[in-house]
């Protein structure tokens, strides 16, 4: 009889075994108390069944495919055809062109087609659209759903089917989709709008991704703080980890602080993290790679800037020369183009250009460490 060692090294070897052959799921149930303990090799929920793969980094980036959101492609937003755009002048009949993507020739396939859903659900072609009933607006653009209807339509001669009614709006997005033609995508286009992912709520992250929180939060919420916001959450945040929590993240977390402090540093601290880069100004753009090069310590390297103070206040300003002058003291070069006096007042060397601008300037009208 097998005991001991023995007993444990075998009931190992067996257990793994299930395991595989199970999918990393295995039940044992207690012959005595009826009692069944679940094992899972895998994250996830017993209850439900909702499984994570192994958490990495990778994990909360939206510009890998492993952690973008599958619906927006990581995005945030998507494409849709938008009904204003469809019919952007309710007051005009579907004969007079409030259909606007399939307006054309009386005779063309679409009208025909319009032709045929109005008659059978008895409505006219001449009634401005916004005057027909909800639901006969809604079969227009959405289609008729399991309901057929007898379609006509002649082109060289007489065709008829019943089949369901596509829609305007459904055909629009089948096109789309198949289409390999660049000009019929960019046509299509024209009745597209943004709209939140709802999959996300535009966060860019797939749900896998949205279920890992640290007190509470998930990153896509810690993201849409304030870098003035994200700065104090996560300084409190070494007031609410245990020891062990904190020897793991205390070297992640000091290099998070230093980066929002030093975006901080050149006045950023209204922005928020999850800000895209399209929507910043160029002094915001620039101050954001001023704060990385801080932050990465580089030395001997050649800096040129060009009016990095424009649109900020002057505290901030204050701020922002104190950054230059540490970056000069980490042993870097900066040329600053400026008009600002304080910029001007604090430089080691000034290079004034002039004596006008444009064509009437261009010239060095005085050079030196000091210049009144």
């Amino acid at each position: 009889m097998l005991c001991g060692p023995i007993l444990k090294k075998r009931l190992a070897d067996t257990f793994e075994t299930i395991l595989k052959i199970s999918d990393g799921l295995a039940y044992v149930e207690n012959v005595d108390t009826k009692e069944t303990i679940t094992f899972s090799e895998k994250f996830s929920c017993p209850e439900s069944g909702f499984t994570l793969e192994e958490i990495e980094p990778r994990l909360f980036s939206f510009n890998s495919p492993f952690g973008a959101c599958p619906t927006c492609d990581g995005l945030g937003m998507r494409l849709v055809f938008d009904q204003d755009r469809v019919v952007p002048n309710p007051d005009l009949s579907i004969r007079e062109g409030a259909l606007d993507p399939w307006f054309g020739p009386f005779e063309n396939y679409y009208f025909q087609v319009l032709e045929s859903v109005a008659q059978h659900y008895n409505v006219s072609l001449t009634t401005p659209f916004k005057k027909l009933s909800q639901d006969i607006q809604n079969i227009f653009l959405y289609g008729s759903g399991k309901e057929k209807i007898k379609i006509e339509y002649h082109y060289g001669r007489r065709h008829q089917s019943t089949k369901t009614f596509e829609g305007v709006i459904p055909n629009l997005e089948r096109r789309f989709k198949e289409t390999e033609s660049d000009r019929a995508r960019e046509e299509l286009s024209k009745y597209q709008t943004s709209v939140a992912c709802d999959t996300c709520a535009s966060y860019r992250l797939k749900p896998e991704a949205l279920c890992v929180k640290i007190n509470n939060l998930h990153i896509g919420e810690v993201s849409h703080f304030s870098i003035e916001v994200a700065h104090t959450w996560f300084t409190q945040l070494e007031n609410i980890l245990t020891e062990k929590q904190k020897t793991i993240a205390v070297r992640i977390l000091k290099e998070i602080k230093d980066r929002l402090h030093f975006l901080k540093s050149v006045g950023l601290e209204y922005l928020t993290l999850s800000r895209t880069s399209g929507t910043l100004s160029g002094g915001e753009s620039q101050r954001i790679r001023l704060a990385s090069q801080i932050g990465s310590g580089l030395t001997g390297v050649l800096y040129v800037l060009d009016e990095p103070s424009i649109g900020l206040h002057q505290r901030d300003n204050d701020r922002l020369l104190e950054t230059l002058k540490r970056l000069r003291d980490l042993g870097n070069t900066v040329i600053v183009v400026e008009h600002d006096e304080d910029a001007i007042q604090m430089a080691d060397h000034v290079v004034d250009m002039g004596p006008n601008a444009g064509s009437l300037g261009g010239e060095i009208v005085a050079e030196g460490p000091q210049c009144d």
